[in-house]
């Protein structure tokens, strides 16, 4: 049996996932979803049922979707849906996991890697963030897991744009574009999304394409002391900056940074400071991957991870006059990047 794909879906409350899951279930796209909710005492999605069971809460709605309940662990649910789709019992394309607006993505990555019997049956296709433009500055600022939910994000939706500024947005933007840059962010409009943005995206896929901004690249080579001085001496956490405009992002534990290198890196120097720095900081990394220069080698070395869990595997040749230069990014929570970065440079041949 083919992988069946899955998405995670994240994001604040109110932040508006239930709402884009709506739209996506009730879109005609021929698609039989299965969709597994972690939350407790929510409505149900759709109304329109065809059959219920009790005991184990999965519906069966009219347009051949699939909605699953969860009262107990996120493994058995995903297992016993596997189950019944190989006894031909459910009839479903891919799954969908809502998480609750507090949860750390986190964990529910790693199920798809830390289970076997999970890894053989789905293929984790990428995690969706959701951002509700109006409250997630002072949401940003108070609460870790609504940071740590753009951390982990393969897609940045921003949600209920239209009741703030233009101004206000691209604050927002550039805040989220200094915490996550591998992610690309889009403002949904009531749920209003194309699919080609919410499946199919292999975030996890270890691909030669690293998707960052080339623009964020230019801007942080560039000092930026000025927007140190303001809260040095602040420690109210949801002190407000609004009107400082994009100067936010010093303030938030969750950040990344780009490490790029023109000499070719030693494997065994390289993997050996890998696997000592993910078994320090491990739980503080929440997504990192690169496209590395390896001596030995003429394809390019794919790697990404997410907290203590890490992969690698070669990618295409490099081009004839493709400059062979190594590009990684790291998300994370008060990363120590001087570290990563000394570590890195004597791991280089």
């Amino acid at each position: 049996m083919a992988l069946i794909p899955a998405t995670i879906l994240t994001g604040f409350l109110g932040s508006g996932k239930t709402t884009l899951l709506k739209r996506i279930l009730s879109e005609a796209h021929g698609q039989k979803i299965a969709v597994i909710e972690n939350e407790f005492g929510e409505e149900n999605i759709d109304s329109d049922i065809l059959v219920t069971e009790s005991k184990e809460q999965i519906v069966q709605m009219s347009n051949g979707c699939v909605c699953c309940t969860i009262r107990e662990d996120l493994r058995e649910a995903l297992q016993l849906l596997a189950a019944k789709k190989r006894q031909g019992l459910l009839d479903f394309d891919r799954v969908v996991i809502e998480t609750t607006g507090l949860a750390d993505p986190g964990p529910v990555a790693q199920t798809f890697f830390m289970d076997d019997e999970i890894a053989e049956s789905y293929l984790l296709d990428s995690i969706l963030t959701l951002v509700d433009a109006k409250h997630a500055p002072q949401q940003l600022n108070d609460r870790q897991e609504a940071r740590r939910q753009v951390g982990f994000a393969d897609q940045i939706f921003i949600s209920k744009s239209e009741l703030v500024s233009e101004a206000e947005t691209e604050a927002l933007i550039h805040r989220l574009k200094h915490m996550n840059p591998r992610a690309p962010q889009q403002k949904a409009h009531f749920g209003d999304v194309p699919l080609k943005d919410i499946f199919d995206l292999r975030g996890f896929n270890l691909n030669a394409k690293l998707d960052i901004d080339p623009d964020f690249l230019k801007e942080e080579t560039e000092p930026h002391d000025h927007d140190h001085a303001h809260g040095e001496h602040c420690d109210h956490p949801s002190h407000a900056h609004e009107g400082h405009g994009h100067h936010h992002h010093t303030d938030d534990d969750v950040k990344s940074f780009v490490y790029k290198a023109d000499r070719a890196f030693d494997p065994a120097r390289l993997e050996d400071f890998l696997g000592a720095i993910v078994n320090i900081y491990g739980p503080k990394m929440l997504r990192y991957k690169g496209v590395l220069n390896m001596k030995g080698t003429d394809r390019k070395v794919i790697f990404q991870g997410v907290h203590q869990l890490m992969g690698s595997d070669l990618g295409p040749e490099w081009g004839a006059d493709e400059v062979r230069q190594s590009r990684m990014v790291f998300i994370g929570i008060e990363l120590p990047r001087e570290i990563l970065e000394q570590g890195l440079e004597q791991c280089l041949v």
